[in-house]
């Protein structure tokens, strides 16, 4: 398998692209529940639900459609590409309820905003058309 670099990356909110992203990540997880009984040596575990969360950092664009569209308490179907939005490429996607919204700005830097939300259901893999 190839390796691939982000550089052509892009976030988009259904078929809205996000304007100036920097970098995104996705985080999957599934709880656990120990089935430990007596007589055991060692603590044993089973899986249970899965989650996911993601985050979204970007120079701020007050005027971008995908970035006003990510407001605290929004749900909204998030598309996530690791390596373009082109043919044959992965991608993630799924709902996701925005979590927080964070701004910084700095004398010497540009001003950059974070998102983060929490998946609502599954999070799925699949490839451009």
């Amino acid at each position: 398998m190839a390796t691939l670099t982000g550089k052509d990356g892009a976030v988009y909110i259904g078929a809205t692209a996000i304007a100036e992203v920097r970098d995104w990540s996705i985080e999957t997880s599934s709880e656990m529940v120990a089935d430990t009984v007596m007589g055991d040596s060692w603590v044993t575990n089973k899986p249970t639900l899965k989650s996911w969360t993601t985050s979204v950092n970007c120079y701020w664009d007050s005027a971008d459609a995908g970035q006003t569209a990510l407001v605290e308490g929004a749900e909204v179907v998030i598309n996530l590409y690791p390596s373009g939005n082109t043919s044959s490429q992965v991608y993630y996607t799924g709902s996701v309820i925005v979590a927080s919204v964070s701004k910084s700005a700095s004398f010497d830097g540009m001003i950059e905003v974070s998102f983060s939300g929490t998946g609502n259901g599954v999070l799925t893999e699949d490839t451009v058309a």
